[in-house]
């Protein structure tokens, strides 16, 4: 046992291998809900790729309305209205209503609040609506979750599982715009993101 005890001291493998757990341990801490949140977005985006080539699909789009920014997860224009979605990748049993301020996440017996994102989209929605000087009537709120999270949610149907989010796209068959591609360019021309690329 001494031996093994003086080999593991001594050894600079052994130094290597702990500071790299430590700061694999320090990483993932600082940037979970960042992964977690890329990892959401990636299947939502996946799944509008399914979208007939008539929709148009924006994503990590960043507006500035009023002074005030927003980051939209995912904006999709077509002749039908335009879809502003939000991505939220959450784990155990969320409750509350479109109108509740914050949401419970239930973890074990442990209860968390979090933003309640119809809520927080809606304030995306009217950003676009300001931005494009479109009627707020003809963009759609949409929460898509994409975690393994149960969910009982009073709402009117923002919310949604993200591998039902094109067959609930498609659901929309009034023809509402006409200048999709107007409206696809002012977004463009307007995402931050996009301009510091």
């Amino acid at each position: 046992m001494e031996v093994i005890n003086k080999w593991l001291f001594t050894n600079p493998l052994f130094y290597i291998i702990i500071i790299s757990s430590l700061f694999i341990i320090i990483i993932y801490k600082l940037f979970y809900p960042r992964i977690v949140g890329w990892f959401g977005e990636k299947y939502t985006k996946d799944e509008l790729k399914k979208l007939p080539k008539e929709y148009k699909v924006l994503n990590d789009v960043l507006i500035e309305v009023n002074g005030t920014t927003h980051q939209i997860d995912h904006v999709v224009v077509s002749k039908y209205g335009i879809f502003c979605i939000e991505t939220k990748q959450y784990n155990g049993f969320i409750t509350g209503s479109k109108w509740d301020k914050n949401w419970i996440r239930h973890l074990g017996k442990n209860k968390y609040k979090c933003i309640n994102p119809i809520r927080q989209n809606y304030g995306h929605v009217k950003s676009i609506s300001e931005l494009l000087n479109i009627d707020i009537s003809n963009i759609y709120n949409i929460v898509c979750l994409t975690g393994n999270t149960k969910y009982r949610i009073n709402d009117d149907g923002e919310t949604i599982r993200y591998n039902n989010l094109v067959n609930k796209i498609l659901k929309y068959k009034k023809s509402l715009i006409n200048n999709t591609n107007i409206i696809v360019d002012v977004i463009k021309n307007n995402n931050l993101n996009q301009k510091n690329n």
